[in-house]
């Protein structure tokens, strides 16, 4: 073992130096963060190729999707709550592992059934590195550039979304869909070379080590069943009894894991969180944020797609301009934060997602207008997202200490989870549910439901989120 990883640096104090091997453990993470975000959305211009390749619809490909979204978050709980109970680096280095196998799997499925099992595998690894590739090195940062560390974080994630499919494209052409998920196997080994040499062990110094195990099935099964049941929403219909039956039971899984919480040492969820005002209030903003987030790609997706006719190579090029504005924005609005806290960017920047959708509803309608009107639109987006998708887990965790970062990202990880599947669900219902000419209608009601729910999460922020940086309420206690 090297010198570094006998003898790790010290967490860093409440200032502003930050000691190189930081950013250096800083870049290992991202390195796999990166893969995750490119591996979600390059799969998703793999599934014609897929489907050729097996011999099956693409919509009997969906569980390709939907499993790997249920697994992660029936996982990130427990992922969290590991990593700060046995140690983030500890947990955070068999992650990218499990993720390795996975991938190395997934690209050498020989069926469709065996796919979905290799992406579930995958899947497992990513829930570990959601929460702790963040955690692993942000105690090593001062309080005061945690913003900045997490803006960095929302940099990395955009430029995953706009490299994602573009790379996907690359090398399906020269190459093959199992590419895709071959690609990660090196890399992985790179960052399970580095890790052990970078990465410093952090974490809960109150924690005993025993994990709830009575609360991890049950949370577990909980988030399970109320993400099986929005998933097969999109098929069964909304008011179909066997998902409402599902749901139910999975609400009230989910209500046992809290009631047991509350009198638990070690829980699964950590309700102290919520006594946090910016936690709490991040946690109510960004559920609101999710349903119109995600839901609101795929709008513009099918818009292209779907309704406009537009080639592959043109939806790519149209989508790109909002991802490529986070990436460059997202930084921008951590430092932001930083000096001006997180209240009024969140809240401004959620305004800009609604403006821009609304504007969708008012301007767009079936003839396709690419570059004249969907394209300017989409660069109101990028603003909006980039000031806002990384600035909520900063928001979040800005009052929260370094022995609480794992299981605070993976509580806020889940409500985006539920609610970016939730989201999906119902704007597919409105298209679906839209009789106008050419089906427009279903676009303009899911256009003013995606609106809607950044105004609400912008309201709420505006409202509920504490005044000033994290640094000034520490310091008035």
């Amino acid at each position: 073992m090297t010198q570094a990883a006998e003898q790790p640096p010290p967490l860093a104090a409440d200032n502003d130096e930050v000691p190189r091997s930081a950013w250096l453990a800083l870049g290992v993470a991202m390195l796999v963060f990166f893969l995750v975000v490119i591996d979600v959305s390059a799969v998703t211009v793999a599934f014609p190729s897929i489907a050729e390749d097996f011999g099956v619809s693409t919509a009997s490909l969906g569980w390709i999707v939907s499993g790997y979204n249920i697994t992660v978050a029936a996982l990130l709980l427990v992922a969290g709550r590991l990593g700060d109970s046995l140690g983030r680096k500890k947990v955070f280095i068999p992650g990218v592992a499990i993720f390795m196998v996975g991938s190395a799997l997934s690209g050498i499925a020989p069926t469709p059934l065996l796919l979905v099992g290799a992406r579930v595998l995958q899947a497992v690894g990513g829930a570990i590195l959601s929460p702790t590739a963040l955690a692993v090195v942000l105690a090593d940062f001062p309080a005061s550039k945690r913003s900045t560390v997490i803006g960095i974080t929302g940099a990395t994630g955009g430029l995953g979304a706009v490299a994602g499919p573009a790379l996907g494209s690359v090398v399906i052409d020269l190459w093959s869909w199992r590419g895709i998920f071959l690609l990660n196997v090196p890399i992985c080994l790179l960052v399970l070379f580095l890790a052990p040499r970078l990465l410093r062990e952090s974490k809960d110094p109150d924690a005993t080590g025993r994990i709830d195990f009575l609360g991890v099935p049950i949370g577990t099964a909980g988030i399970v069943l109320v993400m099986l049941a929005i998933v097969q929403a999109e098929s069964w219909g909304l008011a179909d009894p066997r998902g409402i039956a599902i749901f139910v039971v999975g609400l009230a899984l989910v209500w046992a894991l809290v009631k047991r919480s509350q009198g638990h040492r070690e829980p699964l969820l950590e309700l102290e969180l919520y006594r946090s005002g910016s936690f709490r209030s991040s946690s109510l903003g960004v559920a609101f944020y999710s349903l119109a987030f995600t839901s609101g790609f795929l709008v513009s997706s099918l818009l292209l797609q779907s309704l406009w006719k537009q080639s592959i190579r043109t939806t790519g090029v149209a989508l790109m301009v909002a991802p490529f504005l986070t990436a460059v924005f997202a930084p921008l609005s951590g430092r932001m934060a930083d000096r001006l806290g997180h209240r009024w960017i969140l809240t401004g920047g959620s305004l800009l997602c609604a403006a821009g959708y609304f504007l969708s509803f008012l301007l767009l309608d079936g003839s396709p207008q690419v570059f004249s009107r969907f394209v300017p639109i989409s660069v109101l987006l990028g603003i909006g997202i980039g000031a806002t998708i990384a600035t909520w887990s900063s928001a979040a965790l800005s009052d929260v200490g370094p022995a609480k970062f794992g299981t605070a990202a993976a509580m806020l990880r889940t409500v985006q989870q539920v609610f970016y599947a939730l989201g999906i669900s119902i704007v597919l219902a409105l298209i679906t549910a839209g009789t106008g000419v050419g089906g427009l209608q279903g676009f303009r009601w899911a256009w003013l439901f995606v609106a809607a729910m950044y105004t609400v999460a912008a309201v709420l922020t505006a409202a509920t989120f504490p005044s000033g940086t994290s640094s000034q309420r520490a310091a008035q206690g």
